[in-house]
């Protein structure tokens, strides 16, 4: 039974699928995500010829990205590798609409990202697209129910409606009667799922999670990326991981290595990470 399996995810120990085959990236592009010969989807994110550049560097000093090309397919899982300052984060921030491009586009359901107005780059990333940070950024005023329901409720979804969809996703995060708790009441491991609830609870079609894990222990870090993968797929989202650690990149489908803001190479993750125990 696969790890994506919903049935599995509110207890026990999730288990990550065998490792894939080993195959050149050349031979095999969509099955790490990436793919330049099939037909594209609407729902796949497909990034063209990017360039960002900041400041003086416009003209003088290297860009922060080269002219990248990325298709994330819909449905999959990618995440995207490199030592700090070699652009991944940009990229994550330029194909999530939080930055504007200085050239290239960023294609998602037929429309470029990079031409949208403020006004409906906004709209997209609270309606379409969802975030889980670093240190899970919730707010510390409301409990833990309220912080997953915010999207919906910024998307006007009466309160009462938006808490009872937000409830719905504690259980099978391992979060049953936690609901009412505020993020200081948590351990690190939960606040991080209420904060991949709340990416995940207007059903997006993108979630991009940007060091997931950076603050947490290696126990930790395995059952938040259990649950991040595994609700992931059982929404239909597709998943962009940035991470330093090769062990939070095992668990996506595919992998892009970047240096020097250009894509230095890309493939399926070679292993597995070590079974992780979901805790309540």
């Amino acid at each position: 039974m696969s790890h994506h399996d919903p049935a599995r995810m509110p207890a026990g120990a999730p288990e990550r699928p065998a490792a894939p085959p080993a195959a050149s990236p050349a031979a095999s592009p969509a099955a790490s995500g990436l793919s330049a010969a099939a037909s594209p989807d609407s729902r796949d994110l497909v990034a063209r010829d990017l360039v960002m550049t900041y400041g003086r560097s416009r003209t003088t000093g290297p860009p922060a990205l080269g002219g990248v090309d990325v298709t994330v397919r819909a449905g999959t899982s990618l995440a995207v590798m490199g030592p700090s300052g070699s652009g991944k984060t940009t990229l994550l921030h330029v194909l999530a609409g939080i930055l504007r491009p200085t050239g290239g586009q960023v294609q998602w359901r037929g429309r470029d990202i990079a031409r949208m107005s403020d006004r409906e780059r906004t709209k997209l990333r609270r309606e379409d697209f969802g975030f889980v940070f670093q240190q899970g950024m919730l707010l510390p005023e409301l409990p833990a129910v309220e912080n997953v329901a915010l999207p919906l409720m910024l998307g006007r979804v009466g309160r009462a409606e938006a808490t009872a969809r937000a409830a719905a996703l504690f259980a099978p995060l391992g979060l049953a009667g936690l609901e009412k708790r505020r993020p200081g009441e948590l351990s690190g491991g939960q606040a991080q799922r209420v904060a991949i609830a709340r990416a995940l609870v207007a059903r997006p079609g993108v979630v991009f999670a940007d060091e997931p894990t950076g603050a947490l222990d290696q126990t930790t870090s395995a059952e938040v990326m259990a649950h991040l993968t595994q609700l992931a797929a059982h929404t239909g989202a597709s998943l962009v991981v940035v991470t330093h650690d090769e062990n939070v990149a095992r668990w996506c489908t595919g992998v892009v290595h970047v240096r020097d803001g250009r894509i230095a190479g890309h493939g399926v993750p070679a292993s597995s990470p070590t079974t992780a125990t979901v805790t309540r």
